[in-house]
């Protein structure tokens, strides 16, 4: 494992930590690469060099929320040989992870079956008894009137709380806006009537994971820690080792709540960037993707981001909203943030006019037209549906009297507007207009081009195919 945070021999001359961004690196093969000068400090590196030097030993780990980011890190931590109390408020997931079924397509359920011995699967709070660290891993959404809904948390704090032992570690990686750890998780912890530092340890540790990614892992994508103090965050650096390669320390947990947010926010405002271009390339008729596909040569200077119909998933249409509640807190507004949220938030819309569009190039009314939507989920090769510009593509497109269907072979059923995934053959041929929402890698979309009547492509999957049934964003 590599540890990196703030340089030391700058806490030790001033006798605070420096601002600048000035790195340690530790390998736990070369305790010699440290400056012996800093035997007797109180700095966090030498905290941490003495918990991962002695090692922990065998752990028990609990985590709560056993979803996309719960389940994996759980299976994680068993598979670096430790025992794993996993809960979750849905019995549903308990029992399918007893049977061995695994409901999360990161994680086979042949890799679940072989660390089963180490990993039990609970609703009660109860069996949390004897965890060295429990992880709390549960949603973070949004109310009705898009403020952060905190509910989960409070949920989970509260019964953590009442369950709470001397020596336990607790760190939250639920995305959140700055201040939630240390002024609503803190508080409830304490009712415990034990002290944060000296009975407990608590942190924050923002989650990475990025469904259906095999090209970073969790041991391979650094992971970020910030303690409430040295002691917590370097309890907090031990526990992670064992699974990550590379931890990455912050002063406390608001620069690291704030640090997730701000890694899905870039994402958000450079998207809703290239989203308005394509609406402004649109009325020029010019190819957006030509365009980002040129802009893209320059080898600094550019980040490449595509266009489509809009965002989805558990951060990215949720974490401008975090942010910018924290900020009115504050008196101050995120002006730009927002109007990116916004943007994004009004794609699915403007991809709904193109289908009109569209069809009505070829002298046909949304209005009883047959649109078959190509993929439903968020993103390409998961089943994952949250926050999906699909369904409310789907839900617009009903409002103007279209019979919608759809294809996703990740997704059978559609709950959400009471779909059943259809045969692409059948519907290819049935349909009025295909649209391509999702560009899942196992759909023929030249296929798709030869039997659809009229195809529209909102991901650029379909360039370097002509044809004339065929229209892009």
């Amino acid at each position: 494992m590599r540890l990196e945070g703030r340089r030391p021999g700058a806490l030790q001359r001033s006798g605070r930590w420096p601002g600048a961004a000035w790195y340690v690196t530790y390998q736990r093969r070369c305790f010699a690469a440290l400056n012996p000068a800093l035997t007797g400090t109180r700095s966090l590196f030498i905290a941490a060099r003495i918990l991962i030097a002695r090692r922990l030993g065998p752990m028990k780990i609990g985590v709560i929320g056993l979803g996309y980011v719960g389940l994996p890190l759980a299976i994680a931590f068993a598979e670096s040989g430790h025992d794993v109390v996993g809960l979750d408020a849905d019995p549903r997931r308990v029992q399918s992870l007893r049977s061995g079924e695994s409901y999360v397509e990161d994680i086979s359920s042949e890799r679940l079956a072989a660390a089963a011995e180490r990993v039990e699967a609970s609703g009660d709070y109860a069996d949390l008894s004897g965890c060295d660290a429990v992880l709390i891993c549960v949603p973070t959404p949004l109310t009705s009137a898009r403020e952060p809904d905190l509910t989960y948390l409070v949920d989970a704090a509260t019964s953590i709380a009442a369950v709470l032992e001397k020596g336990q570690l607790v760190v939250l990686e639920s995305t959140t806006y700055p201040g939630t750890t240390r002024e609503r998780l803190l508080p409830i912890l304490e009712e415990s009537g034990l002290a944060v530092g000296s009975d407990f340890h608590l942190a924050f540790s923002p989650e990475r994971i990025d469904p259906g990614r095999t090209d970073y892992t969790i041991r391979t994508t650094p992971k970020i820690v910030g303690g409430l103090t040295d002691d917590c965050a370097a309890r907090a650096v031990a526990v992670y080792g064992e699974i990550c390669d590379e931890v990455v320390t912050v002063l406390g947990p608001e620069a690291a709540e704030l640090a997730k947010l701000l890694e899905n926010i870039f994402r958000s405002v450079n998207i809703a960037l290239v989203n308005e271009l394509a609406m402004l390339c649109h009325r020029l008729e010019i190819d957006v993707w030509e365009v980002v596909d040129a802009a893209a040569t320059k080898p600094f200077g550019f980040m490449r981001f595509d266009p489509g119909p809009g965002m989805g998933g558990h951060c990215l249409p949720v974490d401008p909203f975090y942010l910018a509640f924290k900020a009115r807190e504050q008196d101050f507004y995120t002006e730009f943030i927002e109007l990116a949220g916004k943007v994004n938030q009004n794609q699915p819309r403007f991809c709904v006019d193109r289908i009109g569009e569209a069809l009505n190039d070829v002298r046909k009314a949304v209005n009883g037209s047959k649109i078959m939507l190509l993929g439903v989920s968020y993103k390409p090769g998961v089943g994952d549906t949250r926050e999906s510009p699909a369904l409310k593509i789907a839900r617009l497109a009903r409002e103007r009297g279209a019979e919608v269907s759809y294809h996703d072979p990740h997704v059978p059923e559609l709950g959400a507007i009471g779909l059943s995934s259809i045969d692409l053959g059948e519907g290819l041929k049935s349909c009025d207009l295909a649209c391509v929402v999702t560009a899942h890698p196992e759909i023929d979309y030249e296929q798709v081009v030869a039997e659809a009547p009229l195809v529209l492509d909102f991901r650029g999957v379909t360039r370097g195919i002509e044809a004339t049934n065929l229209v892009r964003l």
